[in-house]
């Protein structure tokens, strides 16, 4: 059984690969989940969408050519 992991997507990045990564390790549409993180990011004052997402782009690290 392979461990996954979560790291950020080179290939189905927009900006820097946090939703796509994101989209990877649960297995869903990154547009979708785009569209899902903007629409709470907007609609919430108590969900800082802008500084999560920093956070987790200087979190999570890059998924390198060697890893599946």
């Amino acid at each position: 059984m392979s461990e996954r992991r979560l790291r950020r997507s080179p290939d189905r990045k927009m900006i820097a690969g946090v939703i796509g990564g994101l989209s990877e390790y649960f297995d869903r549409d990154p547009a979708l989940l785009r569209v899902l993180f903007v629409f709470i990011s907007i609609f919430s004052a108590a969900f800082p969408g802008i500084i999560v997402y920093v956070i987790m782009w200087a979190l999570i690290p890059m998924r390198t050519a060697g890893e599946a």
